[in-house]
């Protein structure tokens, strides 16, 4: 009889189990976003997905919950619906808005709109997660599980690229190769392609055939990352390299460097980037990979460096932060406030710099072209026809001689030239192909 009565409160304990067990899932969820609010870390949150009768029975302790972290709750049986979660997830259910303050009447200003305010599915989308507190890049992966929405980031971002325009091509390939000791991965007679960085890259054209001309302003800086900032700095003045701004380091500063200027006038920044409550996100991507060997025999330093920034400048800092997290996909990962740096590549990033207080002014022409190298160009290129991310300057793919590459060019909001790439094999393209296999 014993046995039979403690087999019976088994089959009971065991039979009733998953039902605590979903009960205090989603208290333990109410609990962990109630912290988070409280903490305002998130503006709102929701929890789980419940029938009304769910709901009617964790209320108490939910609002419990809500006492003890001082924030409130909204029962809310008609959620908006946006392109960030399947239309139906909340259909003929409610959930508890959890949230503090007048967050809930920005909510609520949000439904009433989307039904009269003529917003476009993707701005009521972003609006809605700006709320839930999503970083821009998990509102783009979001988009993108629900909609056709890509940025660059979802066709394989394998290395930045910048296109820079010479009188002299042959004098600016012995400047980066042989003073700077850069490696030349791949030269096309009128271009030639250095490696700047593990990914990161700059391509040195010929004015004659290339799409600037070296007369338009030079409205660019290349940041070479070095911890080895003194040493460069006397190798560079020994071998006459004309410098701008002088080694002055800091104690206590995010970061310390120098500008010196290239054989025709586009800006080297060697820069050094330091522990930092600035830097906190960005020092562990740094540490990721070693400088590059020098190649040559040129003297000074014997690696070059671990990671390059392009340095864009604009008069719409907020409208070309947005361009550049939402359209192209990038993230953020320094906020100098007048500047950020986004993160494109492994150790190739683009920062935008407020003209008022960076080394160039806005110019509406620029003697650079901004490039990114993708695994699929033509994928990138077949959304961008369909969906309009930004200017196209063309409306069909480049292929290169004897099919090289393929490329296509578009404008960003200030005018600087954006192009993506894809490379193929090609004798010429040997060695660059054999950098970009290993990157991945």
């Amino acid at each position: 009889m014993k046995l039979l009565c403690y087999l019976t409160l088994l089959l009971v304990t065991v039979s009733c189990q998953p039902d605590r067990s979903d009960r205090d899932h989603k208290l333990g969820t109410i609990a962990g976003f109630a912290e988070l609010v409280a903490a305002d870390v998130k503006q709102l949150a929701l929890s789980d997905v419940m029938t009304s009768e769910e709901i009617n029975k964790i209320l108490p302790e939910a609002q419990e919950i809500a006492e003890r972290y001082e924030v409130s709750l909204h029962r809310e049986n008609d959620l908006i619906q946006t392109d960030l979660f399947p239309k139906d997830i909340a259909k003929g259910k409610e959930v508890l808005i959890i949230y503090k303050g007048v967050t809930l009447d920005a909510y609520q200003d949000l439904k009433k709109s989307q039904q009269q305010d003529g917003l476009t599915s993707e701005e009521v989308a972003r609006r809605f997660g700006r709320l839930l507190s999503y970083p821009p890049h998990k509102l783009n992966d979001l988009l993108a599980g629900q909609t056709d929405f890509r940025t660059t980031s979802h066709f394989d971002i394998q290395a930045t690229n910048v296109f820079l325009y010479y009188k002299d091509l042959e004098g600016a390939k012995q400047f980066y190769n042989s003073i700077l000791g850069l490696e030349v991965v791949a030269d096309y007679g009128f271009a030639a392609t250095i490696r700047l960085a593990p990914h990161a890259y700059a391509i040195l054209v010929d004015e004659s055939i290339g799409m600037h001309s070296t007369e338009e302003p030079k409205t660019v800086a290349i940041a070479l990352l070095t911890d080895e900032l003194p040493q460069w700095y006397e190798y560079l003045q020994a071998q006459n390299v004309p410098i701008k701004y002088t080694y002055k380091p800091k104690d206590g500063g995010p970061h310390d460097g120098f500008v010196a200027i290239d054989p025709e006038g586009y800006l080297l920044e060697f820069e050094e980037f330091k522990q930092h409550p600035e830097n906190e996100r960005f020092m562990p991507l740094l540490r990721q990979y070693e400088p590059l060997d020098k190649v040559g025999n040129g003297g000074g330093p014997s690696k070059t460096f671990y990671g390059a920034i392009t340095w864009l400048y604009y008069k719409d800092m907020l409208k070309l932060q947005q361009f550049y997290e939402e359209k192209i996909g990038l993230r953020q990962v320094v906020d100098q406030g007048w500047a950020k740096v986004y993160q494109a590549s492994p150790s190739g990033y683009i920062g935008l710099v407020d003209e008022r207080r960076g080394m160039h002014q806005f110019t509406e022409t620029k003697a650079v072209s901004v490039s990114f190298i993708l695994e699929d160009v033509e994928g990138w290129f077949e959304y961008c026809l369909a969906n309009h991310p930004f200017e196209l300057r063309q409306d069909s793919l480049e292929i290169g001689p004897d099919g090289k590459y393929k490329a296509f060019v578009g404008y960003d909001p200030e005018g600087y030239y954006l192009e993506f790439d894809q490379f193929y094999e090609h004798e010429d393209n040997i060695r660059l192909l054999q950098l970009l296999g290993q990157d991945q």
